[in-house]
This record gives C-alpha cells, structure tokens and sequence, in this order.
C-alpha cells in the first residue's frame, strides 16, 4: 500500500498550484457539513475536497471516493482543482487495477476474471510485462483447470511477447510468484510448450526442452521430461512406421542403415527424457506408482541399446539431471565416420550398423501422475506443474 500510496503522488507538483485554493475550500469545510452527492454547491465541493485532502496520503480508497464525488457532482466544472482530481483519480484506477489483477489471479484465483482485466490493462499499457505473463501463464492454467483449450492461440501469443520482453531485457517489479528471472522463463516456456501441444507440436518438443534448461522449478518437475518423452515417443513411432514400410525384409544399404540410425538417434532421446522423469518423480504414492512405470519403460529401452545389460543404469539416473539435457537432435542426412555417440552404447551388428528399429521395443505410453488408469504422457502433465506462492504482496507492491 506504501508503494500504492507513493505513486499517487506523482502530481504533488499539482497540489502545490492550487495550494491557495486548497486553503480556501479547507476553511469553508471546517464549518460546513458534507453535503448531499450530486449537488454542485461551494458546500458540497469544499466538504469533499476536504475529505480527498485528509486521506489523500493515509488512505487511498476514502480520498478516491471523496475525489468521485466531487468529479460526478460537477463534471463540467474547469479549473486547477477539478484538473488535479481527475489526474489523480485516474492514477488511482490505474493502479487499484493492478492491484486488483494481482488479486485476482493469485489470491482469489478467478483466472477468467483476471485475463479480462489484465487485458483492459494491455489497452492502456501495451507493453505491460506482469499483463502479458499473467495472461500467458494463466491462460494455462486456465486451459488446464477447465479443460478448456479455445483461448489456447491467444494465451499463447501473450507468452510468446511475455518471453520476448524477458529476453529483451525487461523484468517486472517483481518476479512473484516465480522466484526469479530463470524460474519465470522456465514456466513461461512450459506453458508455450502446453498451449501448442497440439497445434504446433514441433515447436511443443523445442519449448519444453528450453524450459528445462533454466535453474527453475519446472527443471525439477517430472511433467516436463513427460512431455519432451512424449514428442520422441511419437516421432519415433513415426520414423518406426517408416522404417517398416521401405526396409522390411530387404537387404540392409546405406539409405536403410541412416534410417537405423536417425531412428537411434531418438530412442536415446528417449532414454535420457525418461531417465530425467524417473528422477524427478515426487515421493508420494502417485509419483511412486509413475516411477515405477516410467523405469520399466526406460529399462526396456537401455538395454535395447546396451546389448541386454541394465548394467550404469541406475548411475545414469543419479546423474542425469545434473547434465545439461540434451537438444532436439539434427536428422542425419549422412552416416558418421564411427557410431554416433549418445547416452548409453549402442550395439552393432555384424555389419557394424547400429541395431535395426525393427527390433526396438515398441513404443509406449508413459504413466500418469494423477490418473489410475494409463492414459498419453501428454493427459499426466494436465496439473499445475509446480506450487507457486499463493499472492504477491509478499514480493510486488503496486
């Protein structure tokens, strides 16, 4: 409220101009009683003023209320006094908004009420950073609590400039409720992630991955690598499909041996993303019960790739979220001089070419979190991926 109060003050320069006035109209409020609003009378003029003036500094509400009713009472009225009220009544509406805003979406959170306020905010402050997190970020949260995806493009074109302000170099007052810059940047691309799951899914993959590349909470979510798990699954299916349909059967050559290996190539993305979700997995019953699920999935795919043997495995676990995780990998457009590294080692066979898709395990689905049944990895990241604080008056004063 101090910070509140202090902007308001942003036209004491004002209040020293009609200080004889001011003068005037205290004296007369000092013997006159308040008179009924909506009379444009010395009386009422001076009672109200006198009241804006007694709470201007000590509370803002009261001084508003006073100012509203001199202002409605005589709207047509000109002059040094009735020009500073109308400035500062609508400094005081800016700024009630934003702390109405902040209200809200975190204390209260009715997130469909705080969207539409936050965008009559972007009307009158365009580049308003808080507006357009609030709006990105809560857009998710909204599609996600609601089930309900329509505002999903708008939500996520809010993020996007969210994002783009962020890396430009701009911060709000406050990072709250994200602890700090990379924490923010690391939901604001989860969110990314999650509203164009559907409509951009390539560009889904690429968000979830940086949003795991920030020292934020939502690295050490296992909703995350849930996701970016997901996106491999269904492109390796994909390559899989591929795969049998041109090289089934036929003599192996180069074309299907770079195939083999683009398609590895992936099936150690999945490896990794896996390993990252089984160590982030929480403690409680559900997040035991999807580990379990997750490890078996990962195990069959580490020994795909290591000859039978689950021998590292467990160290691979221990260590993996301490690594930098790795990038969408680029297509092979030709076979390298030696077997490609990656995450674990491959086999060969005879021929010294990684071991055919055709005998990778089949892809799967990888458990929920939530849900006793199995459902897609994309259905066990419909919650809030991690707590945040439940206000900002801790941290953002208006």
């Amino acid at each position: 409220m101090k910070k509140f109060l202090g902007v308001l003050t942003i036209f004491a320069a004002l209040v020293l101009i009609i200080a004889p006035a001011r003068t005037t109209v205290n004296a007369q409020a000092q013997t006159q009683t308040a008179a009924p609003q909506g009379q444009c009378t010395d009386e009422s003029k001076a009672a109200w003023y006198a009241d804006f003036m007694k709470f201007r500094t000590v509370d803002a509400g009261k001084a508003y209320d006073a100012g509203k009713k001199y202002l409605a009472a005589c709207p047509t009225e000109e002059g040094q006094i009735p020009a500073y009220l109308k400035k500062w009544v609508a400094a005081y509406e800016k700024e009630a908004r934003k702390l109405k805003l902040n209200n809200l979406f975190l204390n209260e959170r009715k997130y469909a009420e705080a969207m539409t306020l936050a965008k009559e905010l972007l009307a009158d402050e365009p580049e308003n950073l808080t507006a357009l997190i609030d709006l990105g970020y809560g857009g998710y949260v909204v599609a996600v609590q609601t089930k309900n995806e329509s505002g999903n493009a708008d939500a996520a074109n809010y993020t996007r400039k969210a994002i783009q302000a962020i890396e430009a170099g701009k911060a709000p007052e406050n990072w709250a409720p994200f602890k700090t810059k990379d924490d923010a940047l690391g939901y604001l691309y989860y969110s990314l992630g999650y509203l164009e799951r559907t409509s951009n899914p390539t560009n889904t993959l690429a968000n979830f991955i940086k949003a795991a590349t920030f020292d934020s909470e939502i690295k050490k979510n296992s909703q995350t690598y849930v996701f970016i798990t997901a996106s491999y699954e269904a492109e390796y299916a994909k390559q899989s499909a591929e795969y049998e349909r041109l090289y089934k059967g036929k003599d192996e050559t180069p074309e299907s041996k770079l195939a083999v290996a683009n398609i590895n190539q992936l099936v150690d993305r999945i490896i990794d993303s896996l390993a990252r979700a089984v160590a982030a997995a929480g403690t409680d019953a559900a997040g035991q019960k999807s580990k379990e699920q997750w490890l078996t999935r990962l195990t069959e795919l580490y020994k795909f790739r290591n000859n039978g043997s689950d021998a590292g495995l467990n160290e691979m676990i221990a260590g993996v979220l301490a690594k930098p995780i790795p990038p969408v990998p680029t297509p092979l457009t030709s076979l390298p001089a030696a077997p490609a590294t990656s995450t674990t080692t491959p086999t060969t066979n005879s021929t010294g070419a990684s071991n055919a898709a055709t005998t990778a395990p089949a892809a799967t689905k990888p458990a929920a979190t939530t849900s006793a049944k199995t459902p897609t990895a994309a259905e066990t990241a419909t919650t809030k991926p991690a707590a945040k604080p439940k206000t900002r008056n801790n941290h953002r004063q208006r």
